[in-house]
């Protein structure tokens, strides 16, 4: 999944920067406000990580224009100062959580996949169905009853298709989720990602439609006579 950062506090941003890679996460990272409103108005971030006090355009005000242009990506803001007014500020105008520095490493982690399973309308780390469903803390894969370990760009793929089950995703809206700045991706990576996943759970996992992209294949529960009529 890909994760945008918006420090400007160097060594901070490098403890992060790591943390994130550790963790399988592909990072952009940028180093004010401004640079950050154009990183999200011309890719996709599945969360931001917001510095409050970065330059050229402040975390309120990050809040408030991202806000305003309709995007509703999470918002981590990370702040130095304990004062839960500004907090209170904050969430108020956007943001989906706070951490207060000095950061834990594994709590900004937690918080992201709190952030993320919250997007996704699900109040555990599990999101999906009976069927089908991703565990985002152990990054595991159940499908048709058996758990399975996935690698980040699995993972990240399943987590794309989860996130907006029932729309087709193209492979530039793929791409976008699965890799960062900077890395070089070949024509047929998506191609090939979904192939394996295929080979492994089964050719019904993912649909392709023709010209469009991919999709999740929708499941109809056993018995459920309305839902075969419906469709």
């Amino acid at each position: 999944m890909r994760v945008l950062l918006i420090e400007n506090d160097l060594e901070a941003g490098r403890k992060l920067l790591s943390a994130l890679r550790g963790a399988d996460y592909g990072v952009d990272w940028v180093r004010d406000g401004e640079s950050g409103r154009s990183a999200m108005a011309s890719a996709y971030y599945a969360v931001v990580l917001l510095n409050a006090s970065v330059p050229r355009l402040g975390g309120i005000d990050f809040l408030k224009a991202s806000r305003a242009a309709g995007n509703r990506i999470p918002v981590l803001l990370l702040t130095a100062h304990d004062d839960p007014g500004m907090r209170a500020r904050a969430l108020d105008t956007g943001a989906d959580d706070c951490l207060l520095k000095p950061l834990d490493s594994r709590e900004v982690l937690a918080r992201i996949r709190a952030v993320l399973r919250r997007a996704a309308g699900y109040a555990t780390s599990c999101i999906g169905d009976g069927v089908l469903n991703l565990d985002l803390d152990k990054r595991t894969i159940r499908h048709n009853g058996i758990e399975s370990t996935l690698s980040a760009r699995e993972f990240a793929l399943m987590h794309a298709f989860l996130e907006r089950r029932g729309s087709i995703l193209s492979r530039g809206q793929l791409e976008e989720r699965l890799y960062s700045w900077g890395r070089e991706v070949e024509s047929n990576a998506i191609d090939v990602l979904i192939h394996a996943m295929r080979k492994r759970f089964g050719r019904d996992l993912i649909r392709n439609v023709r010209g469009l992209g991919w999709t999740l294949t929708q499941h109809v529960p056993a018995g459920d006579e309305r839902a075969i009529i419906s469709g």
